[in-house]
């Protein structure tokens, strides 16, 4: 059916049926509809997805062959999309995947009976990229890729630039139609004047799952809000909040890197808890995980048949301890998949920091491993230059793109650099994240101590002036240290006081750190 008329399509050979039509205009595929029967029913209206081109420029297809695609999310993932028609609007949903090694590649979910037959999705040449258009699929929709490898079976995969999930244990992803509006303008014109790395700092590290039980983004909002408030810190800082299926780790074997978890809520929800931090006046940092991921078989391991995100050699591609799989940090798409990762969390969720995790174990080829399980790199030395490389590329993307953002090291091994600011830093980080382990009491926590007389407030604050000492919390380095609670029984700052081991029980719902 055309605007001209309808015209009957004859059946060619195993279910293909034919039209050929004369174009409306001259070089465009004309506006048309099917209408189907079937043997005793009436005649449904259809429309052909492969009636619409590409919706992948071939522009965007070169940044991503460069590994140069800064917005990568703008153009791969599910993308919910609008167009004007003389034959009625069309509402849906444009499907985009990487996966270089593939024959083939479906589309199924719940708007095809999970029957990926039915949608095969097209390929964008050498680029290894994957796409289709699909009418009448609309956000909230669950979907996953069926993908056919060179060894000819099919594997089914969750979608690795997925902007939301089902809910763990379920696997699948979820179409997302992002509409929050943020109200923190002022705070985010002032951070961009602001220099992180010479300003204060107190940082009240936080696990959403376990902090409040049952408290959604929403619910976090408030209380969460409330809380940090009352305690005076600047900044929160969360453990792992993309999408993890196992709750156990605390969210740090990420399956779904661009996903906020479901657990708590649709991720405008999430905007909404960052949001309301920033009008509170508390600057919000992000654990995050570029170093390894889990194995598994519907994420991102082996993703299309063959070892795509993860190093092929297992020396370089599994943690022995952790049982993971490690990032190919020398393949530009990888690097361009995390770089862009990055920047889609300070970008689309006003993230003012990432604080990297497992950064010492990027950094050397010999972690973790014995005498034969590694090879010196091209200079005869332990260091992962691709790594080192791939971590100096997402500092200096960050710190060009977004002003006033910070990057934080997790980084116990003091590698030379690692702490110093931007271009002086073997690979820029903006702080080092040696100082993690202690922890802090708020300096809004009553200022007096039990004595067998009673409890009374000390003559002098062992807190009051900084005290030179040196750190038993994963760090042999001398640091200031202004904590009023014992960090450890090493401690020589605290031996022999009288003063608590940890902090009272209902100031420990979540961890707390301060640096200078």
């Amino acid at each position: 059916m055309t605007a001209a008329g309808t015209f009957p399509m004859t059946h060619e050979s195993g279910g293909v049926w034919v039209a050929v039509l004369e174009p409306l205009e001259q070089g465009h595929v004309p506006d048309y509809r099917l209408e189907v029967t079937y043997e005793g029913q009436t005649p449904q209206p259809a429309d052909d997805p492969y009636r619409y081109l590409p919706t992948i420029g071939e522009l965007d297809l070169h940044l991503i062959g460069e590994g140069r695609h800064e917005r990568l999310w703008d153009v791969l993932g599910a993308h919910v999309q609008h167009y004007k028609s003389g034959m009625g609007d069309v509402d849906g949903v444009s499907f985009a995947v990487w996966a270089p090694n593939a024959q083939a590649v479906r589309v199924k979910g719940d708007f095809n009976g999970w029957d990926g037959r039915q949608h095969s999705m097209r390929s964008l040449g050498s680029s290894g990229v994957w796409e289709l258009f699909l009418p009448g699929v609309l956000a909230g929709a669950c979907y996953k890729f069926e993908i056919r490898t060179r060894d000819g079976y099919w594997v089914e995969k969750a979608d690795p630039m997925a902007f939301g999930t089902e809910v763990p244990p379920l696997t699948a992803s979820r179409v997302v139609e992002p509409s929050y509006a943020f109200k923190d303008a002022e705070w985010m014109e002032a951070r961009a004047g602001r220099d992180p790395h010479n300003s204060p700092m107190s940082v009240y590290e936080v696990h959403l799952g376990s902090w409040r039980v049952g408290l959604s983004y929403r619910e976090l909002a408030k209380e969460l809000v409330a809380y940090v408030k009352w305690l005076g810190f600047t900044h929160v800082e969360f453990m792992p909040v993309a999408e993890h299926p196992f709750g156990g780790s605390w969210g740090y074997q990420v399956t779904s890197y661009f996903a906020p978890t479901s657990r708590f809520g649709h991720p405008d929800e999430f905007r909404y808890l960052v949001d309301e931090l920033h009008q509170a006046g508390i600057g919000v940092l992000l654990d995050w995980v570029p170093a390894h991921f889990p194995k598994d078989e519907w994420a991102l391991a082996r993703f299309d048949g063959e070892a795509l995100y993860e190093h092929a050699d297992p020396n370089l591609g599994e943690h022995p301890d952790w049982g993971t799989l490690i990032f190919d940090f020398g393949r530009s798409e990888v690097r361009n998949f995390l770089v862009a990762n990055a920047l889609y969390w300070l970008d689309e969720f006003h993230i003012d920091g990432l604080r990297v995790d497992a950064v010492a174990s990027m950094l050397y080829l010999d972690y973790s491993r014995e005498e034969g399980q590694w090879q010196p790199n091209r200079f005869g030395g332990r260091e992962n230059l691709e790594a080192i490389s791939f971590l100096q590329e997402v500092n200096a993307t960050v710190y060009k793109t977004h002003p006033g953002a910070v990057m934080i090291a997790e980084e116990s091994t003091a590698f030379p650099g690692s702490p110093r600011p931007r271009a002086r830093a073997a690979w820029a980080s903006g702080s080092n994240g040696t100082w993690a382990g202690c922890t802090i009491r708020s300096s809004t926590f009553p200022r007096t101590r039990s004595t067998a007389a009673g409890t009374t407030a000390p003559s002098r604050s062992p807190w009051s002036t900084p005290t030179r000492r040196t750190s038993c919390c994963r760090s042999a380095t001398t640091k200031l240290c202004t904590a009023r609670v014992r960090c450890c029984a090493r401690c020589p700052v605290t031996a022999g006081s009288s003063w608590p081991t940890c902090a009272p029980s209902w100031a420990t719902s979540g961890r707390t750190r301060a640096s200078n």
